[in-house]
């Protein structure tokens, strides 16, 4: 027989046999119940549920003639944006020192700089509620909910750009100091553009993970709706067609946003790639 054949005994393949019937049960497991949401907000049955007398796009209507859905929108939509602000400068001014500086304990700084991604988000919302109630009297509000979410987000942003800032040429800022750059043009014209991507990437899971909170958001927002937590407060009086529908619409949304965060780091590296060949 030939070395190069390999021999698969029956009881090997059983096991792969086993093995792919089982990673294809938790596929189906995990990914079903979203399919059936999207499918229900088609529905033309009223209660929104089975069986599917037709389809039909009328709830995606109503969602958008909801006065109550569009406040929740407009108050989901500002407070991301801020968070997404405050993160994003928070996370990216925090990554410099992480990486260059010479921290002592400096692996214990970044673990308590990441710690909120570890704990539960509510101790985060419960801990921050006492903090802000009964430590400093502050009102309730959708920037008490930013700051909350700011807490949970930033993180994100500054492993992201520590890791790009890890693997950047420390040549190139040499090289800009021999040309005559001070601090600030290398800051703005060497360092920003190669971090922009991983800037961005976590700008956009910023704005995604805000997008999405809801503990965190129901503990500091007060008297205020975001579409999650309008959404829940919608389920427990029984799962409409207007439900499945709004929240087939923060699935399309989120979907976007992670692909963005995806693909702009690699469309903007294969662009300096390009403009390398270019030039040479």
């Amino acid at each position: 027989m030939p070395r190069d054949v390999e021999v698969v005994s029956p009881r090997a393949g059983l096991v792969r046999g086993l093995l792919g019937g089982w990673a294809a049960l938790v596929y189906v497991f995990l990914f079903a119940p979203i399919v059936l949401l999207v499918a229900f907000s088609f529905n033309a049955n009223k209660y929104g549920t089975f069986p599917f007398t037709g389809w039909t796009t009328q709830w995606y209507g109503e969602v958008f003639g909801n006065y109550q859905i569009k406040d929740a929108l407009t108050t989901t939509l500002k407070v991301a944006v801020e968070v997404t602000v405050l993160s994003t400068v928070v996370g990216t001014a925090a990554a410099f020192p992480l990486v260059r500086s010479r921290l002592p304990f400096r692996s214990g700084v970044r673990i308590g700089m990441t710690l909120p991604i570890m704990i539960p988000g509510l101790l985060i919302g419960v801990s921050l509620l006492i903090l802000f109630t009964s430590v400093f009297h502050f009102q309730l509000s959708p920037q008490t909910a930013v700051i909350g979410q700011a807490v949970y987000t930033t993180p994100f942003v500054l492993l992201l750009v520590a890791a790009r800032l890890q693997g950047f040429d420390p040549a190139l800022e040499r090289a800009a100091s021999d040309l005559g750059a001070n601090t600030y043009k290398r800051l703005r014209y060497v360092v920003l553009p190669l971090i922009a991507p991983a800037v961005f990437a976590g700008a956009l899971l910023a704005f995604t993970l805000s997008l999405d909170e809801f503990i965190i958001t129901l503990f500091l927002i007060g008297g205020h709706n975001t579409l999650p937590i309008y959404i829940y407060t919608q389920v427990k009086f029984g799962i409409t067609p207007e439900v499945n529908a709004l929240a087939s619409l923060l699935l399309a949304a989120s979907l976007v946003l992670i692909g963005l965060a995806f693909a702009v780091p690699v469309a903007a590296r294969k662009a300096r790639q390009s403009l390398r060949l270019r030039r040479a």
